[in-house]
This record gives structure tokens, sequence and C-alpha cells, in this order.
């Protein structure tokens, strides 16, 4: 069944030179560029693929964003994760509909999304009520009703410690993972995992120590390059852009009780 574009969803309208707009829809709102502007009300109640045209005739595909695209698009205030990491990050941490999880460092929300749109139960942690309040705002707009009864975000510090007990799994994006290492074992069950994203390898290096001293095992460490290509008849060749380094993924297995 098709599912008609409606007043408060998203919908990403892309130019005839694939630039990419993010557009909440209202009734009697407007979307404004160079080439004019474009009705809302000539989308609502209209399927995805529809085409508008603006004032000045430019012309406009309407779709509905996927995650990544409202990752990129979303408002923020810290840095997000970024789709080429956030899905390995699924993968690493073995994240499945009902794993209970602790995320510490919510920043602007992106992986809160990702996690609880692979089904997971999520609590956050973040010092920063701006942080706290764009990343739970991310979640409404994506997710909706569904997404927001499976998040809660506590402002306060994950390096003092876990409340929670019998995780699924920990997930971290911040810079000292290290400090939260011991508070992660006591608050995983057996089997347990941990995954860290970490901008440099020296902070990898330091959680490596800490983690090898403990009951963690099974411990991983890669970086995700992406390269895109170029393909237009009989031109085929990588693009001469790609995005590189992000960040480290560590992932780890909490052995034994």
């Amino acid at each position: 069944m098709t599912r008609l574009f409606a007043a408060g969803e998203r919908a990403l309208l892309l130019d005839t030179k694939s630039r990419r707009y993010l557009v909440t829809l209202t009734v009697a709102g407007e979307f404004h560029t160079h080439a004019g502007y474009v009705h809302h009300d000539d989308l609502i109640g209209q399927p995805e693929g529809t085409s508008v045209r603006s004032s000045g005739g430019a012309r406009y595909l309407a779709v509905r964003p996927t995650l990544s695209d409202f990752v990129l698009k979303m408002p923020r205030g810290a840095q997000v994760i970024y789709p080429k990491d956030l899905g390995p990050i699924l993968m690493l941490a073995d994240v499945f509909p009902g794993a209970r999880i602790l995320e510490a460092g919510v920043g602007s929300g992106a992986l809160s999304m990702t996690l609880l749109r692979a089904g997971a139960e999520v609590v956050g942690y973040e010092l920063r009520s701006d942080f706290s309040d764009k990343a739970q705002s991310n979640v409404a707009a994506f997710l909706g009703p569904d997404g927001v009864s499976r998040y809660r975000v506590e402002e306060r510090d994950v390096y003092e410690g876990i409340d929670e007990v019998e995780l699924d799994r920990v997930v971290l994006d911040l810079p000292e993972p290290w400090r939260v290492v011991k508070h992660a074992e006591a608050a995983l069950h057996p089997g347990g995992i941990l995954v860290s994203y970490l901008p440099t390898i020296g902070q990898v290096a330091q959680l490596r120590e800490e983690l090898a001293q403990t009951r963690f095992g099974m411990t991983e460490t890669i970086e995700v390059l992406q390269r895109s290509w170029h393909v237009e008849g009989p031109s085929v060749r990588p693009d001469h852009r790609m995005v590189a380094h992000t960040g480290f993924l560590t992932a780890s297995r909490l052995l034994g009780g």
C-alpha cells in the first residue's frame, strides 16, 4: 500500500543536479531556494516519486529520506558518526530487536537512531543538556512515538558509573572509553559486547591496553574506508575524492561471569 506524504512528515527533495534538501512538510508551508518556492501543499497527500516545480520553474523529485539522508541533513550540535561507520557498528555490536543497550555520548542522536531503528532499547548517558535535547528531538523527528518509547537519555557522566545491569551492549562515543571499561564489565552480562568509536589510534591503544587487563576478549579494531566510483558511459574510474578516515571501531566481548 502506497503511503502518501502527510503534514509533519519529512520529504527529501532532489533537484536536477542531484542536490538534496530535507523539508518538514506543513500545511500552507513553503520551501524556498534561489530558484523560487515550492508549496508544501503540492506534496501533502501525494505519493513518493511526485515531481513538483518551484515558482521559478525548477523541478524537484520528492522521496522519503533514508536514515543516512536524515543523519547527514538533520539539525546537529555535536559532530555525528557518519553512515559508513554506523552500519559496521550494528554488525560489530550484533544489535538485535529488543537488545538492551547503554550508549554514552549521544551527541546529536545519529547512533541512537541507528540502534533504535534496528529494534534496540537504548539508554543514553550525556553530559550536555543541549546535546541531550537535540538527540531526543532528532529521534522523535525521524522515528516517531515508537522510537521515543524505547529511548531514554539521562544527563550524567558515564565515567562515574553505570546504573543499568544485565545489559546486552555498551556503545561508546567519547574521548576516554578506557575509563568506562570497568563499569561496562559490571553492567554487561557474560557474552555482552562493548563497542567504542575513536578518532585517533593513540586512544585505541590505550583502550586496548585497558581491555586486556579485564574479562573482555575477542577484541578487534577496524577502520572503514569508503570510495565511490564515477560511472558515466565509457568513463568508469574511482572518484577523485573519498571518505577515508573518520574513526576507529573497537569491539570486545565480555567472557565469563
